[in-house]
């Protein structure tokens, strides 16, 4: 009998603590540079430095650590990093309204999580950008500004590069 495969965002637990469980309806795919963001992998916090190159068909999108400050005590769970609606609802590069300026991943403690969500707008409706990057909740922020559930997802790992700073004495 062949296995059902386990979804890499239910083991990650993407699925639960950032998001609920949704069928993902459109493609997306995320790069920075030349490395592709694949769901569990690990990308270094000096490769994601800048904001990434992002291609879908979908209208809203919205990057977020579930992990800040640090995993065992995610006290400011979501912190966002990145807010951009209004893109045009045609495969290709995306490209639509920043709301919220991309801010690179600075892991200090743990390996963090850091999530790309796509949602689909519906209708031309204005969706403002919160006033704050801490404690930024994706399921009230979509329910707010009435976007349902996901399109999409995807999700890397980061962690504080080690041999920065030198040696202590």
């Amino acid at each position: 009998m062949p296995r059902t495969p386990i979804d890499p965002l239910v083991v990650g637990r993407v699925i639960g603590d950032v998001l609920d469980p949704f069928d993902r309806s459109i493609p997306i795919r995320i790069a920075y540079t030349s490395r592709s963001v694949n769901n569990g992998g690990e990308l270094k916090p000096s490769a994601v430095a800048e904001h990434p190159r992002v291609e879908i068909g979908g209208d809203d999108l919205r990057y977020t650590d579930p992990d800040a400050p640090s995993p065992s005590d995610p006290s400011l769970r979501e912190y966002l990093h990145w807010l951009v609606t209004d893109i045009p609802g045609t495969t290709g590069t995306a490209y639509g309204q920043e709301k919220m300026p991309y801010k690179a991943p600075r892991p200090t403690v743990g390996i963090h999580r850091f999530v790309y969500v796509l949602f689909r707008q519906l209708g031309r409706h204005t969706v403002y950008a919160p006033g704050w990057r801490q404690n930024f909740n994706t399921r009230d922020f979509a329910e707010i500004n009435n976007l349902g559930l996901p399109a999409a997802a995807v999700y890397f790992n980061c962690r504080r590069e080690s041999g920065s700073g030198g040696r202590r004495r």
